[in-house]
């Protein structure tokens, strides 16, 4: 646990942060492939859905999506004023909304594994509603941690700066390595969500759960554990 605790805290929240990206692949893979095409992080996705959706004939939801966007602004909005009076980018509010997500995946596939391969309309528009809240809260919390290139549940600017700022654009290169692993966590989890899809419909937003919680344990651990030091510091440092 102390080499946890000796990870600089910059470093440790790119970590959590492309692990929570991860999940999100493995959600939309699952609200996609599995719950009448609603993304539940990637509210661009859900955009050009609707869009499509509302001109007719194409066979796509206008429910599904339009409830799920509703429901990610109403998380982000929910995080931002619970976490509006944090002092630090992680402190116990953050571990809150984190742990609240983590709690709403799993909730979510115990209603889905235990109510058969195929739930209802209602049931499905119900979880993906759901898990977008709880994906609003998430990229609302990632975005103050403030991970440059890494908002947990989109990477279209991360792929936009990492073609502009390779060598076939402006060269700069800087942040190259975090980006790839981006859009590579973000891969990564939609393959696994479309992999369990195989087994069972809730496989995904379990796992997802699990990473989640996982992620939260550690990164509370940590600030925990790097305020302590702070503390102690300050206590040892002779007085002026």
């Amino acid at each position: 646990m102390n080499r946890l605790r000796d990870v600089p805290t910059e470093r440790m929240h790119l970590c959590l942060m492309l692990v929570l990206t991860f999940t999100t692949g493995i959600n939309d893979a699952v609200g996609y492939l599995g719950l009448d095409k609603v993304f539940t992080g990637n509210m661009t996705g859900n955009v050009v859905v609707l869009g499509m959706a509302l001109v007719g004939g194409s066979g796509l939801p206008v429910l599904g999506p339009a409830l799920a966007l509703v429901g990610f602004m109403a998380g982000a909005a929910a995080a931002g004023r619970f976490l509006r009076h944090g002092s630090r980018t992680w402190h116990g509010r953050t571990t809150t909304v984190f742990a609240v997500v983590a709690a709403v995946m799993v909730a979510l596939a115990v209603l889905l594994l235990t109510g058969g391969d195929h739930p209802s309309r209602s049931v499905g528009v119900t979880s993906t509603t759901l898990a977008a809240i709880a994906m609003g809260a998430q990229a609302a919390t990632a975005r103050i941690i403030a991970v440059k290139d890494v908002t947990t549940v989109v990477v279209t600017s991360t792929i936009t700066g990492l073609a502009a700022d390779s060598v076939l654009g402006s060269g700069k290169g800087g942040g190259s390595v975090r980006r790839v692993l981006a859009v590579a966590a973000i891969l990564a989890g939609a393959a696994l969500g479309a992999a369990l899809l195989k087994w069972h419909l809730g496989a995904g937003l379990l796992a997802a759960g699990v990473v989640i919680a996982a992620a939260t344990l550690v990164g509370d651990y940590h600030d925990r554990a790097t305020q302590r030091l702070l503390v102690a510091g300050r206590s040892t440092t002779p007085s002026a």
